[in-house]
């Protein structure tokens, strides 16, 4: 009888505590010093109680890749705040490509890794960017430069496979012929908002 009431306390304290972990945030840690980054206390308190951010910061996962009407507010945020760095279409300038499947850092093939560098900044003149953009913003701007990719996107870790099968890569000379902007406006949705 002892037994039985002490596996089944066990059996509750392993259910209590896994599940408590399973709604834990991620480890997020600067891209350069291995710090870990405080997206709590640093980021603006707007634009965090997203359902995308909060799928987010459990998973690591972007859930606006390739969402179509995410992309438009993802690529005006990209033209204020990236562009002049790293070019219109991430093509690079002072700043590296970002269009294309080579990554300074290794761990911007990831939708957390990326999300790392732009929240904490880099190496050179790449200053952290999580004082000034909202979460959601941030997100959004992720999945715009998963868009632009140019590359064949076998590798691509930071899309799905299904998202793999139907991912067009971005072509700027068939783009800047068409005269649209690069995304269409739409409704950004995504499940759960």
């Amino acid at each position: 009888m002892k037994l039985a009431v002490m596996a089944a306390g066990i059996a509750v304290w392993v259910l209590v505590a896994g599940g408590q972990a399973a709604f834990a945030q991620q480890d997020f840690r600067n891209t350069v010093t291995g710090d870990v980054l405080d997206i709590d206390g640093v980021a603006p308190k707007e634009g965090r109680d997203t359902p995308a951010v909060k799928s987010f910061l459990q998973t690591g996962v972007d859930p606006y890749v390739e969402v179509k009407g995410c992309l438009p507010k993802g690529e005006e945020i990209y033209l204020e705040s990236c562009s002049g760095c790293h070019g219109h279409i991430g093509e690079g300038k002072v700043g590296p490509g970002l269009n294309d499947s080579y990554w300074t850092y290794p761990k911007n093939t990831t939708d957390k890794g990326i999300f790392e560098t732009v929240f904490g900044g880099a190496n050179g003149m790449m200053g952290p960017h999580g004082q000034d953009l909202e979460l959601d913003d941030m997100l959004k701007l992720i999945a715009w430069i998963r868009h632009i990719q140019k590359d064949d996107v076998k590798d691509a870790e930071w899309l799905t496979p299904e998202q793999k099968k139907e991912f067009k890569p971005f072509h700027i000379e068939e783009w800047e012929k068409t005269g649209r902007p690069a995304a269409q406006k739409e409704q950004c949705k995504i499940s759960g908002n």
